[in-house]
């Protein structure tokens, strides 16, 4: 079923309940609780979508739901009957085209009537502008990013009312359109307001007034009010440095500044600064308000004093990681790069969230599956790759490799679905090989000795022939990878073996290429060979500036496209053509043409050891191949 939101709709589930009515977005995860004893009204009309019901509630929120099918009426009908206590009453659209009717303003929305049917309904949340004209009223709405096409503005002419009447009915028109509209005035005296906020997105320094119903970041160059009910979530999330603490406030819609959207509004604090903070107001209306959440005199971490204001006000739980605990002591994050960024990782009870350029929220009920891949970069990181069920891909590169086991053991706690799980068995023999350090280093000199003599058939085995996979072991667990990475106390303390000198095979003498014969008829061309050569010029005249790849492809679909008879005769001269090459290769041959055989050349293979930067090194050079000079002796 979707639902309407900001002049668009998004997707999600209804279920009606005896005792409520939930609604769960499939984009955000919000969910809207409707308790049965709140619904005063309910409407069942014909819409784009199929069917639609729209609820009103004795609050005043109207909220409308599409995608019905016409079967369902009864079933909800005796439903709402037997359980809210209202009727679904049936109610059609004016589908007349006329644009002359009556406005009516209920609740939160303005309903343009023909005749006492509806015409279209305007929710005067999305109004952010509404301006007045002579016998002339204009509302603008909130831009909708997930829309494809969005309703900007609507002009509505308002006739003049009888002489007698002294209100202006375009001024109680506008004035009805502003009382509920989303057009935020900064009424009154802040609660508090905080100085200076180092804020990362948008970056800059703010002054953060804090109002009853809104938020007022004031800087030097922007300024933004951000309604509370656009609050999704709230994220109090500690530095890897243990320092720092970051606090994310997760927006929808989001603040616009031209066309950049931020869906997230982070601040970073440090945790030494200290704050003293008095409310501006009595303790009685704090006590009130706020129910002993807040109250009057306040003293402690900045951090803490924002986060416990806004906690208050916007009504919302704050979300801190959970026993998550990285391969650094004490840090609840891992480090990683998104988009070429670097930032952090937490891994939370119910998601993942990634701070802070771009911030990035992934909750577990939309993840699909996650993967452990193989760093493209080096083979001392890895990559951790999450798939959304909107079909979406966020990969986290550049990971340690000593933060695998616990991130994989984290994954593999709250049963995601991992990708590569398959790939387990065959990991395992190669754990302890990725975990050592010294087997990765690749070693350039024996490389170029390979490319330069290329006699080696055999590379080092614990350098050359043992490739990692590239994708991790699913099936590792903490204590693995954690071993693994350190090191154990006796092979850290065991010196390695010297390496020996292997014995190396000879090389086969090479085949000898056979020499092409210069003096030697040419071949004959196919059919349709002769055929391009004669088009060609044909072909670059029609198409001027034609490349050379373009005029192959061309011609292969005007071939195509030849007759039988046109075929026919290009067949004939290609097989005249044959036969004259035959007869030309015949009488060269008789000649005494192409007779003369290269002399066969004798390969010789030696066996050569020499020392290089201390190190013992042996290897075959042919016959033909040069023995190279190192340092002066070989």
């Amino acid at each position: 079923i979707r639902i309407e939101v900001h002049m668009g709709s998004n997707d999600g589930r209804l279920r009606f309940s005896k005792q409520n009515v939930v609604y769960k977005s499939s984009k955000t995860g919000k969910v809207d609780n409707i308790p049965a004893a709140e619904l005063s009204q309910a409407t069942w009309r014909r819409v784009c979508l199929g069917h639609g019901i729209k609820l009103a509630t004795s609050t005043g929120h109207v909220y409308k739901y599409d995608g019905f099918r016409d079967t369902d009426y009864e079933r909800i009908s005796e439903f709402f009957k037997a359980n809210y206590k209202v009727e679904l009453t049936e109610k059609d659209m004016c589908v007349k085209g006329w644009n002359w009717g009556t406005a009516k303003f209920s609740g939160p929305l303005l309903s343009f009537d023909v005749n006492d049917s509806s015409v279209f309904e305007i929710p005067l949340a999305s109004v952010s502008q509404c301006a007045t004209g002579k016998n002339e009223v204009t509302l603008e709405f909130h831009q909708n990013d997930d829309a494809e096409v969005s309703l900007m503005e609507v002009r509505f002419y308002v006739p003049p009312g009888p002489a007698d009447e002294g209100a202006d009915p375009v001024e109680a028109f506008a004035a009805n359109v502003l009382s509920k509209a989303d057009v935020i005035q900064a009424t009154g005296d802040a609660v508090c307001v905080f100085k200076e906020l180092q804020c990362l997105t948008p970056r800059g320094r703010y002054d953060i007034l804090i109002y009853p119903a809104f938020l007022h970041l004031h800087g030097k160059t922007f300024d933004y009010k951000i309604p509370y009910t656009t609050v999704l979530r709230l994220f109090l999330l500690p530095h890897k440095d243990q320092r720092q603490m970051f606090f994310v406030i997760s927006l929808d819609p989001p603040i616009k500044q031209g066309q950049t959207r931020y869906h997230f509004l982070i601040l970073l604090f440090s945790k030494e600064e200290e704050l003293r903070l008095t409310l501006n107001m009595s303790e009685e209306e704090v006590e009130k308000r706020y129910e002993g959440k807040l109250s009057k005199n306040m003293s402690g971490s900045l951090y803490e004093m924002v986060s416990r204001v806004m906690k208050a006000l916007v009504n919302r739980k704050i979300t801190v990681p959970g026993n998550f605990q990285g391969n650094t002591p004490g840090a609840q994050c891992i480090t990683c790069s998104y988009k070429a960024q670097s930032g952090l990782l937490y891994p939370l009870e119910r998601g993942f969230i990634y701070v802070h350029k771009p911030p990035v929220h992934l909750r577990f009920e939309e993840i699909s599956c996650v993967n452990f891949a193989r760093g493209t970069t080096t083979t001392r990181s890895f990559d951790f790759e999450v798939e959304t069920k909107q079909g979406n891909q966020f990969t986290f590169s550049s990971i340690e490799r000593e933060e695998y086991g616990k991130l994989f053991d984290f994954v593999n706690a709250k049963k995601l679905n991992i990708k590569n799980r398959g790939f387990k068995e065959g990991m395992k023999s190669k754990n302890n090989e990725y975990s050592d350090s010294d087997e990765d280093q690749h070693d350039a000199y024996l490389e170029r000795m390979k490319a330069e003599g290329k006699i080696r058939e055999e590379g080092d085995g614990s350098n050359d022939s043992d490739e990692e996979t590239g994708e991790y072991d699913s099936n590792a667990s903490e204590s693995e990878s954690g071993s693994g990475g350190d090191g154990s106390d006796d092979e850290g303390k065991k010196k390695k073996p010297a390496k020996k000198a292997k014995v190396v095979k000879e090389r086969k003498p090479r085949k000898e290429k056979k020499q092409k014969d210069t003096n030697a008829p040419k071949r004959p061309m196919s059919s349709y060979m002769l055929w391009l050569n004669s088009s060609r010029e044909h072909i670059k005249s029609e198409n001027p500036g034609i490349s050379i790849t373009e005029i192959s492809k061309k011609a292969g679909e005007m071939w195509k496209q030849i007759g039988k008879d046109d075929k026919e005769g290009w067949d004939r001269k290609a097989e005249e053509a044959k036969k004259n090459y035959e007869k030309a290769m015949k009488e060269y041959r008789e000649n005494g043409g192409g007779s003369s055989t290269p002399s066969k050349k004798y390969e010789t293979t030696h066996t050569h050891t020499h020392t290089h930067q201390g190190r013992l090194v042996e290897g075959a050079v042919g016959g033909r191949t040069p023995c190279h000079n190192w340092n002066g002796t070989v």
